[in-house]
Order: structure tokens, then sequence, then C-alpha cells
């Protein structure tokens, strides 16, 4: 018979109501048995929504981490304190889940990975991008070698005008970033995971801050107020890995372009080439001929799923309390999130300097 897992929140905002907690509370072996926020009426809110009958309610995330019942911690706060309390749960012997980006910075996202080898715990991201139809299709088109060895990418996070103007997401100091940090996250993430590859030789980098002081902009979210905007509004990476491959990264809150398209990615191999920009997209030569396939995606296109429909975030969830159920490694490693946390932070070094950061100096994880 298969135990329950006992999982706490730690940040009760707007991305553990829309995404953590739903998905976690339709699994029939998980309780929500505790719930923290520095601001206690989310906490409570969120325990009487999702918790057990007497799930606890905490203003202090150290005073949750001591309940030894706690299993798993999902830490849900803004990016600077995503490093301090994931390490704390983890050496406090929790597994862990940390939304995405795993740190502010990558000496930061390193303290985790190494926190997690020193208690033995699990430690994952929340890049749910993974778990969406198209991203499990092609990445198993990928991992079978259909495109052959993938020498070119681009990583596309393109808004035209939807910058975020709540909560912190504006403020450089809490966040790190702008849209690099937020969305140009989840397009790098795709693109190495697709790549197979996690060894960065150099990057070069630009950032923008042209559009964030205009007044009264238009906004999918209302207009922003130009002196709370301390973040990017757009960012562009340029980045050599090892084997020679070249990928191209794109994120915007805001940009005039048409070309739109977020957490995808587009890829080029030796065999064949793939996008997500309309569908997903195989392209080849076949017979002399070249050809273009538009794959048709349903509940079928989902690695490890039968069922009908499933969210990405319900299977991310899903897939990631399995690996506490059955001891595997999560699908989202640990090592491969401080690879993208160092590539960002070094698109973000470069635009600073203007010159390239390269990455024989710096030391990294064994990914593979």
């Amino acid at each position: 018979m298969t135990r329950t897992v006992k999982v706490a929140i730690v940040g009760c905002g707007g991305i553990a109501n829309g995404k953590h907690m739903p998905s976690l509370s339709k699994l029939k072996h998980v309780e929500l048995v505790a719930f923290c926020d520095v601001l206690i009426e989310r906490a409570e809110k969120a325990a009487a929504e999702y918790g057990i009958p007497d799930a606890k309610v905490y203003k202090d995330y150290r005073e949750l981490i001591q309940d030894k019942a706690i299993e798993v911690v999902h830490v849900l706060t803004p990016n600077d304190s995503h490093a301090e309390i994931s390490v704390a749960s983890l050496d406090s012997g929790k597994h862990v889940m940390c939304e995405k980006p795993m740190a502010k910075t990558s000496a930061e996202a390193r303290t985790m990975v190494e926190a997690a080898k020193r208690s033995g715990k699990k430690l994952t991201i929340g890049y749910n991008n993974r778990f969406r139809p198209d991203s499990q299709y092609l990445h198993q088109v990928c991992d079978r070698g259909d495109l052959g060895e993938i020498y070119f990418a681009k990583a596309h996070a393109i808004r035209r005008r939807a910058v975020p103007t709540w909560g912190v997401f504006l403020d450089e100091e809490k966040q790190g970033g702008g849209p690099l940090i937020d969305i140009g996250t989840h397009a790098l993430d795709l693109t190495l995971w697709m790549m197979n590859n996690y060894k960065p030789k150099s990057v070069m980098g630009n950032t923008y801050h042209k559009l964030s002081q205009k007044k009264n902009a238009a906004n999918a979210w209302g207009p922003w107020e130009p002196e709370k905007f301390t973040v990017e509004d757009s960012a562009f990476g340029f980045i050599t890995m090892e084997n020679g491959a070249t990928i191209v990264l794109e994120a915007s809150w805001a940009l005039n372009s048409l070309d739109e398209d977020e957490a995808k990615c587009s890829l080029s191999g030796t065999e064949g080439g793939a996008d997500m920009k309309d569908g997903l997209r195989i392209n080849g030569e076949s017979f002399g001929k070249l050809y273009t396939t538009n794959v048709e995606l349903g509940a079928g296109g989902v690695a490890f799923y039968d069922g009908d429909s499933e969210s990405d975030a319900d299977l991310e969830a899903r897939l990631w309390i399995d690996t506490i159920l059955n001891d595997t490694e999560p699908v989202v490693k640990p090592e491969q999130a401080y690879v993208v946390t160092q590539i960002l932070e070094a698109i973000y070094e470069s635009a600073k300097t203007g010159k390239a950061v390269y990455f024989q100096e710096k030391s990294s994880f064994v990914t593979n």
C-alpha cells in the first residue's frame, strides 16, 4: 500500500495558488500539512482551502522545518530567498521543490546543489514547461537522435506587452532581474534539455531599459510605474557551448515586436530540425526532398501518461511525488538548473561589462 507524503508550502502567493497547491491537492497520496507566509493571513487562507483539517500555519519557515513529520517542502517565495529556505529545508531532512529560477545568483544555486548532496535529499526546480505535451514529445524525438547533433538553437521568451506589475517582479533586489530571469529561464531550460548539453563555453549578452520608463504604457496588466521598474525590459544572449553549438536566447516583457513566443525553442541538427513556434513542427530531408511534419498532440503525446488529459503543472507534481515514493531521480535535476542559472548570470554580467564571459574558471557539476 502506497504511503502518504506530507508536504509543506512556504510562500502562499500567486504561484502557490495558481500552480502548486491545486496540483498537489489532486494527488491521493499527498497531504498538505503546513503552510507558511510572511503574511500570515495568506497562509491561513491556503490552509483552509487546501490543507488537512489540522494543518499548521507559520509565519517563519524556520519553525516549519523543525516539524519532523514533514517530508517535502515547496519553496515558492521571491527569488532572493530561494537558496536560504531550500538549503535550510534540505539540511533539516526535507526533500525540496523550489520554484524557478533556481536562485538569484549562481553562487546561491551552488549552495543548493551542495546541500542536496550533503543531506542525501532530493531537490528539483519548477520548470513546468518540460511537462507540456509538445515538450515531452520533442524531448523523445531528440533523445532518440532523430535530429542528429543539435548545433544551433534559439530559446524564445518574447512578450510584446505583458509586464507583471504586481508583487516584486519589478524589484531587482528581490528578483535579481526581469524577463531574462523570469521567463527567459524557462526557454533556456527547455533548450538545454532538448540538446542534452550543459557545458557552456562563453556568453555574450545585452539587457535593455528602453520601454520601462514610458508612462501610461499599454500593458496586459495595466500601466507600470516607471520609477518602480528597476529591472530590464528585454535581454538577449549569445551562448557558445564547449562542443561548438550556438544558442541564441531572447527574452522580453515589453518589446515592439509581433514575433511573440514564450517558453519555446527552435532546434537545428545535422539530421533534422524542430520548432514550437506554430505548434510543434519537425523538418528534414528524405529521399532528396524536404519535408515538414506538423505533429498532432493529444494526451498520447505526453510521456509517462495514459489518461485523457493532464496539465503540465499536474504532471510535474505527480512525477515529483512519484520521485519521492519510488526513490528515483527527478525529471529536473538540480545540476541542470544550476547551469541555467550560471548562463543567465553570465548574460547579466556581460551586459554590464560589455565583455564576453568565459566559463573555464567557473566550476560546474557533472549533469549526465
